[in-house]
This record gives structure tokens, sequence and C-alpha cells, in this order.
């Protein structure tokens, strides 16, 4: 049988050639410009020229950006420490605590990432699923934390209200990056991939589920309160819409898999073209992505200083 991009997992899954910070390819496969065959009456081979180039792109990019976030996270803790007074609602210093430790755990796995594109993940599925069900705390954490502090004054200060409140987020976090890590694993040996599982598995469909309700779906239902609601205005003239940085870098990757998911359920009809230049796009986006733990700390900087 043919290695088909739309196959079932006897066949070879398209998570395995996209732009996946959590996938690669075995680097000793011979073949660098790998060859599909879609389940459709087009049977000409579709030609991805996508995994060498990540291979060689990412493990820099996942370092630089770890770096650049160590030294943004650093001083926006710093700023923290040094000045505590001058951090006010709605960039209250609880809030913005909270966001530096979500960013600087994301980017704290960005090294390990990084080797396992590189030279192949080695580590063994458990600690792949462990390293999805940290990236995605991180990520659903701070979507939880922006989204609070952008209704309401719970942060304007560390009482018993908002200790319990940050407890809830945290834990309603991890319990939401479980799927995510039951649906990852390790692929073809040596790569630990967001998706070792069926587009169709309850774990998937659950994570997905949930990603695109924190990515897409939160901040467009605080856009249109902030909108309509005048009050929730004056948090974002006072500097609020510093912290919506993580939704604007995201919301790409979360339409990207929106889309990912038509096409793998054929209700987009697939072409090789499609496919050619979608894990591109698709990789592309995750990228911006990531680049909210380096972008944000010195964006929460600007914002309290002007």
């Amino acid at each position: 049988q043919s290695p088909s991009v739309l196959g079932n997992q006897s066949s070879l899954n398209f998570e395995e050639i996209m732009g996946d910070y959590f996938g690669d390819r075995d680097s000793n496969d011979s073949d660098s410009n790998y060859s599909y065959t879609l389940d459709y009456e087009d049977t000409a081979p579709c030609h991805n020229h996508f995994c060498p180039l990540f291979q060689r792109v990412a493990p820099p990019f996942l370092s630089v950006t770890c770096a650049l976030a160590v030294l943004g996270t650093a001083a926006l803790l710093v700023a923290l420490a040094k000045r505590p007074q001058a951090w006010q609602w709605p960039q209250s210093r609880t809030l913005v605590a909270q966001l530096a430790l979500a960013m600087g755990l994301f980017a704290a796995l960005l090294p390990a990432l990084a080797t396992g594109i590189a030279w192949g993940w080695h580590l063994g599925t458990g600690l792949c699923r462990l390293a999805h069900l940290l990236w995605h705390w991180s990520l659903f954490a701070q979507a939880l934390l922006v989204g609070s502090g952008s209704w309401g004054t719970t942060w304007a200060r560390w009482d018993p209200r908002s200790r319990r409140l940050a407890m809830a987020l945290w834990a309603v976090a991890l319990l939401l990056a479980v799927p995510a890590a039951l649906a990852g694993g390790t692929v073809a040996g040596t790569g630990c991939v967001r998706r070792s599982v069926g587009i169709l598995s309850p774990a998937y469909l659950l994570h997905l589920t949930f990603l695109l309700g924190l990515l897409l779906l939160l901040p467009m239902a605080l856009l249109v309160a902030t909108l309509v609601v005048p009050r929730q205005r004056a948090s974002w003239r006072a500097g609020g819409a510093a912290s919506w940085l993580f939704f604007g870098l995201w919301a790409p990757y979360g339409l990207g898999l929106a889309l990912e998911f038509l096409l793998h359920a054929h209700l987009l009809e697939p072409t090789c073209g499609t496919f050619e230049r979608f894990d591109h796009a698709l990789g592309l986006s995750e990228g911006l992505g990531v680049l909210h733990c380096t972008l944000g700390p010195p964006v929460l900087l600007l914002a309290r200083l002007c």
C-alpha cells in the first residue's frame, strides 16, 4: 500500500511531514523529498520538501528563541521585584508574575525539543507525552490568565480571592492539557509528534476542542464583550491590551489546526498543491506562536513603562 497523507495509522501519517515542533522524520531516511499518494482519483505522487527544511531551521530557531526568552523573562522578573508598586491594574504584579512563570515553563522545553528534532527523540514515549503536557499546560494557563485579567479586577491584589482563582486556573489548565498528552507520542521510533493517533480519535478531538476554544473562541468572546461593555475598554486604554499579544500570535496556529482537521476529515477536497503548501503554512504559524515567550516579556515591560 502506498503511503497516504490521508491514510490510517498503518500508512504514513501527515503529522510526520508537517512543521510540528514536536515531530521530525527519521534523520537516517535516505529520501529527503518524500513522495505521497493521495486517497482519491489523482494518483500522481505529492512531493513534500518541508521536512528537510524543518530539520535544518527548527533547532537553531528554537535555541535562539529560548535564549531570548530567558533574557526577557529574567528582565521582567527583575522589574517585578525592584518596582512592585509600578505594576497596577490592569497589568498587575500578580497577573504579570504568573504570565512570566507560564512563559518561562514554555521556554524551558525548547532546548529538549530542538535536540529531539536535530538528532531524534530518544527519551521515550513517556517523556514525550510529558513534554506535550507541560507545553500545553503553559499555553492554556496563559490563555486563561489573559482572559481572566481582561474581565474584572480580581488580579489587582494578591488576596485570598485571587489566590483561589490562581489555583483554579492552573488546575483547569493542567486538566485541559491531559488530552494533548494522550494524543501525542512517538512515531517512527525517534519522532516525538503532536498527534500519534488518528484525526478522529477521542483524545485528539478533545484536545482540538480545548485548543480551539481557548485560542480562538475565548479571545473572540472577550473582544466582543470589550467592545460592548464600556468599562472594559478602560483596561485597554490603561495598557491591558499588551497581554493580548499571546492570542494574536497563536490565533493563526489555531486556524491552521482547524483547517488540518477539515482536510483530514475529507470535509475539504485535498489536492497535492494544498498539502505541499499547507505544512509550510502550519509550521510557520506554530513558529509565530512560539515567539510569544520571546516577545511577551518586552511587550509587557514597554506597556508598563509607557
